[in-house]
């Protein structure tokens, strides 16, 4: 029998097992995306960018690119172009002591073979190898002057010494032009050859050049004056780069003014000089000259330089120097800054007569009603129930809510009771700032659980009240500690005392009857500007800016009236003179607010309505701000700040001409020269100084500002919820008129006020759960404060003789003077 033969047979392997693939006809994107291996199907090509050109088509959108791109910097650059082109504007400004701005100028145009006397005032230079114009303005350390020469420049040069540092003022005029807005900026260094030996000069070079990145970092080249190719190169920049400009200010019509002819008197006309730039210039809109103040435009006429020479070879003006551009029409804004005294008649009687027929009050307004006045019968005060997130009024009947009931093991722990601002609520800011089932409690109270009620006697009462009150501190710094804490003097009646005082159930959401505001707000009030549709009426005034008026780039004779005399007598042709023309209203009073930012490293806190200098687009104004709580709320009710501390933002309320769109804001203060406000730092030894900046907002008359009072008391006795509170009132019928309020603890209980107990101001609450004998008992009380009308600042910021004397605080805060 044969053998068996060998053959190649061999088991399955057990082992290894391959999983079947997925065999369906819809995949994922990120699937079919790695099978592709970036290959792109010609049907599954939708962008432009995944589309297959042609080398030709490629070319073809290439050159439309490069065409628009083109046509775009033609058209930002149209103005410069010509021999009527405008010129460059062009602010020198010396940050250091020994700066020299004419020298500056002389090494540039120097550079490139320019032979011109250098003027106080603004000059032109015709650069014929750049086909261009620049018009230099030479500066001194003058912050006014800095500040208006930067808000009309196109660049802004500024002067930085080898050999001397910065100081106070020049770091002063840097933070302020920089923080105003400014267009293209260019550092050149003075004086790098006298540094010796030659090794240190690349050193100090990187020195300045950290300092000046420190606030602009996009400065990336320093020019130094000493060196003929580096000014060379920095000339070719001011000629040919585009200026980036300011958005506030190209959205108006703007000129520097090269020339001021003065009438004989105010009733004269007074002509100025200057080319037009940014929008066109129109007679009918009013124009903001500098610190003189607004003024009507009696007409425009055109002014050519002389560039035709007669047979005999003198210069002469053209025709066209007697043509008058623009005239003023039916259209023209006038000069009144508030409504007339007529459109209010009808508002004010009803305001005396709602004021003469009101019936007398038994007791404090709590949001829209006031308690306790229709009939003789007291009413209980119920607490918000503590119910689910979107629970219906119907639907919270069904949620019992019992004193009986126990502090903890809710079943809505896992519910969001209520929407939860970006600012942690408190206590004292009323229903959102509720404790829920917190427990608030340290260990047993050390109160006995039922004392019976004894009069006290009155100076053992009084005694105790000092010792109590001792162990608070006392006022300005501590507002971070006890915000919006009063104390009431026991001799007086908080009935009258806190008058016009109101509660809230909710400071964000609580309803806020202004008719009971009518009897305490500002005379010139209801005559302010209002804007019921802000954006609506901003884009409406930004366009009228965009048809008509004389073209950009055109040198005119701008005849105006009313020039004061004090401007005649203070001009100084080496200071910069600026005309900026208003949006229409732009001229009108309204409710301003300016979202103002205090740095950090401010040195103290600000006060409201302490007297500060504010800046925004052309304008400077002396104000009083009121400050409030930024954000928006359902009500639009924002709670009153008495101090901005360092870095804390807030927002500034006065009243002062409306201000279209988003402006840089500068703040000022002015301080007594050599003050030493930190011992590490070296004594500050300016008249003035930048305390904060910030941008401003919508205006708005219905914006309420409410200033908080907070009552506070001190837990007598304590049995389980109900506690008997002293030391917040101090006598029966202050407790009768305030026991509508609600009333909440520090860590966040709520309650009530029962009852009255005997005559010095005792009272007894229930809360809704036990509370800490180291608690506090609290109350907030709210009024409406109204904000200062605003003063046109005359003369130089850093004039000394402006600084004011240190004065006793008149507004403790306790006082009631609003």
């Amino acid at each position: 029998m044969p053998g068996v033969v060998a053959t190649g047979h061999s088991h399955r392997p057990t082992t290894k097992t391959s999983q079947k693939s997925f065999k369906s006809r819809k995949a994922t994107k990120g699937s079919l995306r790695d099978a592709a291996k970036g290959r792109i199907e010609p049907g599954q090509r939708k962008t432009i960018h995944q589309q297959a050109m042609s080398k030709l088509d490629r070319k073809n959108r290439a050159k439309q690119r490069q065409q628009e791109k083109a046509k775009e910097h033609a058209r930002e650059t149209s103005i410069f172009v010509g021999k009527d082109g405008a010129p460059r504007n062009v602010a020198v400004i010396p940050l250091c002591a020994d700066g020299d701005a004419a020298a500056a100028i002389k090494s540039l145009n120097a550079s490139i073979d320019l032979e011109a006397d250098v003027q106080d005032g603004p000059f032109r230079v015709q650069v014929d190898r750049f086909k261009q114009k620049l018009q230099y303005f030479p500066l001194t350390r003058d912050l006014t002057a800095c500040l208006d020469a930067a808000r009309v420049a196109d660049f802004v040069v500024l002067i930085l010494s080898a050999e001397q540092e910065v100081d106070q003022l020049g770091e002063l005029i840097i933070r302020s032009v920089e923080s105003q807005g400014m267009s293209t900026l260019f550092t050149v260094i003075q004086g790098l050859n006298k540094i010796e030996p030659a090794k240190q000069r690349q050193s100090v070079v990187s020195s300045l050049k950290s300092y000046i990145t420190h606030f602009h970092p996009e400065q990336e080249k320093l020019c130094s004056l000493d060196n003929r190719q580096e000014c060379s190169n920095l000339m070719r920049s001011l000629c040919n780069t585009t200026p980036k400009g300011i958005r506030w200010r190209d959205e108006r019509s703007w000129m520097l003014v090269e020339d001021i002819n003065f009438g004989s008197s105010e009733t004269d006309t007074t002509v100025l000089t200057g080319v037009v730039r940014g929008k066109g210039l129109k007679a009918d809109r009013l124009v903001q000259v500098g610190e003189w103040g607004t003024f009507q435009v009696e007409k425009i006429t055109a002014a050519p330089l002389a560039t035709r020479k007669n047979k005999e070879g003198m210069a002469v003006d053209d025709v066209a120097a007697e043509e008058t551009l623009d005239e003023p029409t039916e259209d023209r804004d006038d000069l009144a800054e508030l409504a007339p005294e007529e459109v209010n008649m009808d508002d004010d009687e009803e305001m005396d007569a709602m004021s003469t027929v009101t019936a007398p009050k038994k007791g404090v307004l709590l949001d829209d009603h006031h308690y306790f006045s229709d009939d003789d019968q007291v009413q209980e005060l119920h607490m918000p129930k503590k119910v689910p997130k979107g629970t219906s009024k119907y639907q919270s009947a069904w949620f019992l809510d019992g004193d009986d009931a126990s502090d903890s093991g809710s079943d809505l722990d896992d519910y969001e009771m209520q929407d939860v601002e970006e600012e942690a609520a408190r206590p004292e800011d009323g229903m959102e700032g509720l404790a829920g089932d917190a427990m608030t409690e340290a260990g047993p109270t050390e109160y006995a659980q039922s004392v019976a009620f004894v009069e006290p006697d009155a100076e053992e009462d009084a005694a105790a009240l000092e010792a109590y009150r001792k162990l608070k501190r006392n006022e300005a710094d501590d507002d971070l500690e006890f915000p919006d804490e009063i104390e009431l003097h026991p001799n007086v009646l908080a009935r009258e005392r806190l008058a016009k005082y109101r509660g809230l159930k909710s400071l964000r959401s609580s309803p806020w009857l202004e008719e009971e505001d009518r009897a305490h707000e500002p005379e010139e009030w209801r005559r302010l500007l209002r804007v019921p549709d802000y954006q609506a009426s901003r884009i409406r005034s930004a366009r009228e800016a965009l048809v008509g008026g004389v073209a950009p780039g055109t040198r005119v004779h701008v005849h105006i009236k009313g020039v004061p005399a004090s401007a005649r007598e203070s001009y100084n042709p080496s200071r910069p003179v600026t005309l900026v023309s208003l949006l229409r209203h732009e001229h009108k009073m309204t409710a301003m607010n300016i979202l103002i930012n205090l740095n950090s490293d401010a040195p103290s806190s600000i006060k409201a309505k302490e007297e500060i200098i504010v800046q925004y687009g052309p304008r400077r104004f002396v104000i009083k701000p009121l400050f409030s709580q930024a954000g928006t709320t359902p009500n639009d009710v924002h709670k009153y700040c008495r101090y901005l501390h360092p870095g804390q933002s807030a927002v500034a309320t006065f009243m002062g001409p409306l201000a279209w769109g988003s402006m840089p804001a500068l703040f000022y203060k002015r301080v007594i020269p050599g003050e030493i406000v930190d011992e590490d730092e070296e004594p500050y030894n300016l008249p003035l100084r930048l305390i904060a900046t910030g941008t401003t907002m919508p205006p708005s008359t219905s914006r309420v500002i409410a200033k908080r009072a907070i009552l506070t008391g001190h837990p007598y006795h304590i049995h389980k919820k109900i506690v008997t509170v002293r030391y917040m009132f101090f006598n029966r019928e202050d407790v009768e008129w305030f026991k509508a309020l609600p009333m909440w603890t520090r860590r966040g209980r709520s309650g009530f006020i029962r009852e009255p107990l005997g005559t010095h101001g005792y009272f007894k609450c229930a809360f809704d759960g036990r509370i800490n004998p180291q608690d506090s008992v609290g109350v907030s009380l709210y009024k409406r404060v109204w904000p200062r009308p605003a003063q046109a600042l005359t003369g130089s910021l850093l004039d000394a003789d402006m600084v004011p004397e240190l004065v006793a605080d008149d507004d403790a805060m306790d006082a009631d003077v609003e």
